[in-house]
């Protein structure tokens, strides 16, 4: 079965939790189905709901006899211990023969190259593809289809696909997030659960305060995005390039996914037999009368503001099956002795087997700074490495070129960089490759945040470090990016102890890592400032934070504070600051190449003190307790982020909590 338009192809993608969902969804007016195996999937919390291997074979079977086509998902970040899994996995589902698989890190492409496969690849929304250059880098790399940022309006998506030719896939209905793809480390750092690998537990989906100069506004649910809906807007949809028509709900009952799919699907038929004479909202009253939250076009025709916030409780914060909620409002854990003497044991176990230090020269340290004044500060107090940021908080502004001309000048031996913007339009690039291609800029290289930016300035002349956004979890993912000439990574921020000691003993590249400050958690396009710009302030609270000036997202449990960007972009920072200082010793052993410290919310003076801290402490760690002891937090208090937990380098980490959650992850 095939549907065409004026002889473009378009496809109703559908979902299938189970195979027997799968055998009934599959006889419905779907064009294909996507499904997850029975490992490596971001669905693997919830038992039943994956199909076995048996039943893949199957399903292509069954598919193909009907003229449809199966997708399925491999769509984790895979740890070390997963490696020679995903390895044999790979060949079973290249003799299964499904139509592609769908995949978000690039360790899997690597090994498909490896072991000369030639089952087609789709890249998932976690890859979080966005301009012209990521799309052309996946079109190499032998990527046959791309699935969307969701962020992405229709009329870029219309511009992708007739500059790439590349297929588009877009999310037209279900579970959204309010955060940019694979850029999500809240329920990562705060309960040891990835996102990234499938265990999200929403906390986008608490209900918060807002603050901001000491009031707080009216609104309960400000992460809280409505479903997505785009019933009405076949037409667009078709008109902005997309060649797939991708339904959420991979963890939706038969009954839902079955209403959902003969819905839209009838609704395509009609609009293909009469596009002139097309009703658009034939079936609207079935679809909103079964829906789980309110509707929203998202970012489909602009931003959309808080027209995109499910105000209503109604489905907010539960799983969609049993109706338990996802989680309640949680504090970060604090930095502790027991976990400080917990870790130190395992790594003195890990050196005990031949692990140790592998690296003979003094580790050096990295700054990532918002302004001229942190730079200044960082460079005072002996930092090696400074990265301009590319998503300068606001008051500041981005940097001129006379204050890059005016660091360089001063940086004496240490090196100095220009970072890129995390989301990258094709205006960004322009004026990128205006900057970088002229008379070369006294600068040591790029801080690089995208595919895109990587296949666009690998050839400009300036060395390039990768950006923790990379999501670099395993040896073959980093293989990956230094094939492509980045010559050091930032580690993911999500990866637990083990797996972080794993990446460091196997990477091909060196390895930094972030271990003080205030990343961002959350890095997304919504705007949590425009709750106090439309909204009348409803109450006042004791100022517990330390900038008045920024906008704060409140529980009982926490205060996050949230920076907006010059591009107009939230992020959503920890409540407490990362501080690795007390395992300055063990990190160098372990073989840690660059520590990097996120100065970007500090002030100059506080800066100065954090990064001379690390200083003495590398260069004398037996005094990194000390050093500790003389550095007191400036906001809630220390935490170990991620190294809270063990993880699990030799397989799946994390336990099993009730459900997954249920957000488009695919």
């Amino acid at each position: 079965m095939a549907r065409y338009f004026n002889g473009r192809e378009v496809e109703l993608l559908a979902p299938a939790g189970t195979f027997e969902i799968f055998k009934e969804v599959i006889e419905s007016k779907c064009d294909a189905v996507y499904f997850g195996g029975p490992s490596l999937n971001m669905r693997m919390m919830r038992k039943g709901y994956n199909f076995s291997r048996e039943e893949i074979t199957e399903a292509v079977k069954i598919a193909h006899s009907l003229g449809k086509k199966v997708y399925v998902t491999v769509n984790n970040l895979l740890n070390e211990g997963e490696i020679d899994e995903a390895t044999e996995y790979l060949r079973f589902l290249e003799q299964a023969g499904p139509d592609a698989i769908i995949v978000q890190d690039f360790a899997v492409l690597a090994l498909i190259r490896e072991l000369n496969l030639t089952i087609p690849v789709h890249s998932s929304v976690m890859m979080n593809v966005h301009n012209v250059e990521m799309v052309k880098a996946l079109k190499e790399l032998g990527v046959t289809r791309v699935v969307t940022s969701r962020e992405m309006d229709l009329h870029t998506t219309r511009y992708l696909q007739a500059v790439t030719g590349m297929e588009l896939e877009y999310f037209v209905h279900g579970d959204m997030c309010s955060v940019h793809g694979a850029n999500c480390y809240f329920s990562s750092l705060v309960f040891g659960m990835s996102s990234n690998r499938g265990k999200c537990l929403k906390p986008c989906r608490w209900d918060y305060r807002v603050k901001k100069d000491g009031s707080i506004y009216p609104t309960e649910y400000p992460l809280a995005v409505k479903d997505m809906f785009m019933y009405e807007h076949i037409p667009e949809l078709i008109h902005g390039g997309i060649t797939s028509f991708k339904i959420e709900g991979r963890m939706r009952d038969k009954a839902f996914v079955i209403m959902l799919v003969n819905a839209y699907g009838d609704a395509i038929d009609r609009y293909i037999d009469d596009p002139a004479g097309f009703e658009r909202s034939k079936d609207t009253r079935l679809l909103y009368d079964n829906r789980k939250r309110d509707f929203s076009t998202a970012y489909a025709f602009g931003r959309p503001g808080l027209s995109n916030i499910n105000k209503r409780y109604e489905g907010t914060g539960k799983f969609y099956s049993t109706g338990k909620v996802f989680s309640t409002p949680t504090e970060e854990r604090e930095l502790g002795v027991k976990r400080l003497d917990e870790i130190r044991g395992q790594w003195a176990a890990l050196a005990g087997a031949g692990g140790g230090e592998t690296e003979k020269s003094l580790p050096e340290i990295s700054v990532h700074v918002n302004n001229k004044a942190q730079a200044l500060a960082a460079l005072e107090a002996g930092a090696d490495h400074i990265y301009l940021s590319g998503d300068v908080f606001e008051p500041d502004r981005p940097f001129t070129k006379a204050e890059i001309l005016e660091l360089a000048a001063v940086k004496g031996r240490a090196k100095l960089y220009l970072g890129l913007p995390r989301m990258m339009t094709e205006l960004h690039f322009e004026i990128y490759d205006a900057l970088l291609s002229g008379e070369r800029l006294p600068i040591d290289g790029l801080v690089v945040t995208n595919l895109g930016a990587i296949r666009r300035f690998a050839g400009k002349g300036y060395p390039l470090v990768g950006d923790f956004n990379l999501n670099v979890y395993n040896r073959l993912s980093a293989g990956f990016y230094a094939g492509l000439g980045v010559r050091r990574l930032t580690a993911s921020l999500e990866l637990p102890l083990l797996d972080f000691t794993a990446l460091l003993a196997h990477a091909p590249v060196p390895l930094e890592a972030i271990v003080h400050g205030s990343p961002a958690l959350m890095y997304m396009e919504h705007d949590l400032y425009e709750n106090a710009e439309v909204f009348e302030p409803i109450g006042e609270e004791d100022n517990r934070f330390v900038d008045n000036s920024v906008l704060v997202l409140m529980t009982d449990k926490g205060e996050n504070p949230v920076y907006r960007d010059a591009h107009g972009r939230n992020h959503l920072t920890m409540a407490k600051e990362l501080c690795l200082l007390p395992l300055v010793k063990e990190l160098k052993e372990a073989g840690l190449a660059v520590f990097r410290i996120e100065g970007a919310t500090y002030r100059p003076e506080r800066l100065r003190e954090v990064v001379a801290a690390y200083r003495a402490a590398l260069a004398e760690p037996d005094t990194a307790a000390e050093r500790f002891a003389g550095l007191p937090p400036v906001y809630a208090g220390y935490t170990l982020g991620a190294l809270q937990f063990d993880g699990g380098a030799e397989g799946t980490a994390s336990a099993e909590v009730a459900e997954p959650a249920a957000a488009a992850r695919a």
